[in-house]
């Protein structure tokens, strides 16, 4: 059985000011910026030889607790992924030095409820027994199914997929090699609200996809779809039952698209930098919409509103002239408050919140925790 928190001894620890204040690195992959069941966000970002840890203290409130540091040597990839339980995962890759030189492997860990401790981190392997090939191993991606399955990707040294996943009882199976061609070492995994688990990897042959057609069944790839995507753009956002929506940068117009199942990408404007874009779906104005974040190519926040699956009636973009590193963050707090969070040029963590008033706007000044 998976322990509790309560039974870990690796949680995060209080940053000691004599020893010198650790600098936000930048930002995990996935939504580091997740809601608990109490309504209380957090935030976590990279640091040197682990991660840092914000908690706010009360639900839609402005006061924040931290940073904690939670260690964890080696890591050169995180991802961070929740479950339709509030769970927090935390997937990792670690290289660590051996006798034999560097080593690669997959750790992970979890938080259950909101400011408690992590678990400890625990290795997932690699699905190549030589090192050398272990080593080109790929970032870690995730989702977590309806009924609480961990599923665990990363690209192998061929350049395919690879697979693990954990049951509900905390029993892990064994890799499993879902093939796949030329893919980049960065991909999306998602788990839709009926419990259906999509990778989306870029590719030098164009898009490539995997779906579960049921619940707890196998992932089948689809063809490649000719559609040529930066690495490291794409997200996915559930814009109704069961169905996916994907936004990346088009590797040839340098612009946003967004593409379903079943049609050609919609162009969606933006001028992205080299991150990804990240979606949120909330009521504005009483209008089902869809926020979209990305850092631009000036090194700055922007957001673009649109209507859920009406991207084709276009996206207002605004430059909120906010420096950012890396990817930002969007959540919607316990109040429903639109929430955005970036990691900063000088290793700080700020974020903004909606406020009062139509459409979504966000205050001129940002809160800096």
């Amino acid at each position: 059985m998976r322990r509790r928190a309560s039974d870990s001894a690796s949680g995060p620890r209080p940053l000691d000011p004599s020893s010198g204040h650790r600098r936000a690195l930048g930002a995990p992959r996935g939504r580091w910026m997740p809601l608990g069941k109490d309504g209380r966000l957090t935030l976590y970002a990279r640091t040197e030889g682990g991660l840092l840890r914000w908690t706010q203290r009360n639900p839609g409130g402005d006061r924040w607790d931290g940073p904690e540091f939670v260690p964890v040597a080696g890591l050169t990839d995180v991802t961070v992924v929740q479950g339709a339980d509030s769970y927090v995962h935390f997937l990792g890759r670690r290289e660590r030095a051996g006798a034999d030189g560097p080593k690669v492997d997959f750790v992970h860990a979890v938080q259950y409820q909101t400011g408690r401790p992590v678990t400890a981190w625990r290795s997932l392997g690699n699905f190549h027994r030589d090192r050398e090939e272990g080593r080109r191993a790929g970032a870690p991606a995730g989702a977590v199914d309806a009924k609480g399955t961990l599923f665990v990707f990363a690209r192998n040294a061929g350049r395919g997929l690879q697979m693990r996943r954990e049951g509900k009882t905390g029993k892990w199976g064994a890799w499993q090699d879902l093939k796949g061609v030329g893919l980049a070492a960065e991909m999306v995994a998602s788990a839709t609200s009926g419990g259906l688990v999509e990778v989306f990897a870029p590719s030098d042959s164009g898009v490539q996809q995997w779906r579960q057609e049921a619940p707890d069944g196998p992932l089948t790839a689809a063809r490649p779809a000719q559609f040529y995507a930066l690495a490291g753009s794409a997200t996915a956002l559930e814009t109704a039952p069961d169905r996916l929506t994907y936004y990346w940068t088009d590797a040839n117009t340098a612009g946003v698209v967004a593409h379903r199942a079943g049609a050609w990408p919609l162009a969606a404007g933006g001028q992205p930098g080299d991150g990804a874009v990240v979606a949120l779906r909330t009521p504005l104005d009483g209008y089902d919409c869809t926020v979209l974040a990305q850092r631009g190519a000036g090194g700055t926040l922007l957001i673009g509103v649109c209507g859920t699956e009406a991207e084709q009636s276009g996206v207002w973009w605004s430059d909120t002239t906010k420096e950012c590193s890396g990817d930002p963050a969007l959540a919607l707090d316990g109040h429903g408050r639109v929430v955005v969070a970036v990691c900063e040029p000088d290793g700080g963590v700020s974020l903004a919140r909606q406020e009062d008033g139509p459409g979504l706007t966000l205050p001129p000044h940002w809160h800096r925790i």
